[in-house]
């Protein structure tokens, strides 16, 4: 990652779902948005919007320039976390491989303060600073909120929006199953259509 050119300016078409704001992992995983008509919108698609979407969560610096390779890196963790959330909604054993790479980015960045010897002073205990690993602290962050959420008391409101073809996660409020206003009101008038075309009505 390197200094910043310029800066995205990809809107989201949606906005965030019930719970985003708590997780930033949920945030993340609904970062790749299915829209009706065949659209698709991913807020990491490219290197910039991906240093811009990093940027706007407090998870990099703001002179940041993410480079496809680490850009590839996070969508690949998008996916690993989707899938986890998957099997968690559906009550089914998680994938192995993507529990392997959750693990892996826990486990590249210290979360206890290291012990280090200055000759002159001695030793003294420092958190390392993570600006020359910015990817490695990105990712060991969303892993956390990822494995927060999927072991924590809110696990069992997640759920995925119940409006075809929204594919974006939320923590349900009551009865509520839909990410958005939006989504909602697509899925009440789906159903209201297939009432007025019910054969015999």
């Amino acid at each position: 990652m390197r200094a910043m050119s310029e800066p995205s300016t990809a809107e989201p078409p949606l906005p965030p779902a019930p719970g985003a704001g708590q997780y930033v992992a949920l945030d993340f995983v609904n970062s790749a948005i299915a829209l009706p008509n065949g659209h698709f919108v991913d807020l990491l698609g490219t290197p910039a919007a991906t240093s811009s979407w990093l940027v706007e969560r407090g998870l990099a610096p703001a002179d940041v320039d993410v480079q496809e390779m680490c850009a590839t890196q996070l969508r690949s963790m998008r996916e690993h976390l989707r899938s986890l959330c998957a099997s968690r909604v559906a009550g089914l054993p998680a994938l192995p491989t993507a529990l392997s790479a959750v693990n892996d980015a826990l486990s590249r960045v210290p979360t206890a303060a290291l012990l280090h010897w200055d000759e002159k002073d001695g030793p003294y205990r420092a958190v390392p600073c993570p600006t020359n690993e910015i990817l490695d602290h990105a990712l060991a962050t969303l892993a956390a909120s990822g494995a927060d959420l999927l072991t924590g008391p809110d696990a069992e409101r997640l759920t995925q929006c119940g409006s075809t073809p929204c594919n974006r996660y939320l923590l349900r409020h009551g009865r509520r199953h839909w990410c958005s206003t939006r989504c909602g009101d697509r899925a009440r008038a789906a159903r209201a259509y297939a009432r007025r075309t019910e054969p015999g009505t």
